[in-house]
């Protein structure tokens, strides 16, 4: 499948240290996927559904939330030293791809280091891919 989706990257840009919140780059795969029996929507936290579902309420109630919604897409970094173990485990710094409140704008980066999609597109490359695929992130 080849497809193109706007996404939203790190506010503080792109680098693979942790604690930086910012969206590694490299050859990464799909470590595992979450969510696939969850409502479009729904409010993840610990990479947990929690039983809520998004909405301007709930969004209300919990304004320091960074909203993780819909599915999630847990990355492992594939090149030993850059992205992968010590201080640059993209896996250990928990970056996904996930949905996020569809009033988010999209290809600006605002995120705290995870890629973020709107969540029907989220949904629509979860069901197209599966554990274990490449995904390669760039600057570009």
């Amino acid at each position: 499948m080849l497809n193109e989706w706007s996404i939203s990257s790190a506010l503080a840009g792109v680098g693979n240290a942790q604690n930086s919140g910012k969206t590694p780059l490299g050859f990464h795969r799909i470590r595992a996927k979450i969510g696939g029996s969850q409502p479009k929507n729904a409010v993840f936290v610990g990479r947990r559904a929690t039983g809520e579902v998004y909405s301007d309420d709930l969004a209300q109630q919990y304004p320091q939330r960074d909203w993780i919604l819909s599915r999630i897409l847990w990355l492992c970094g594939n090149e030993v030293g850059y992205n992968r173990l010590g201080s640059v485990d993209s896996m250990r710094r928990y970056i996904y791809i996930h949905g996020t409140p569809d009033s988010e704008p999209m290809g600006r980066p605002l995120s705290h280091g995870c890629i973020r999609m709107r969540n029907q597109d989220v949904i629509e490359l979860f069901n197209h891919v599966s554990v274990g695929v490449d995904v390669m992130i760039t600057a570009e």
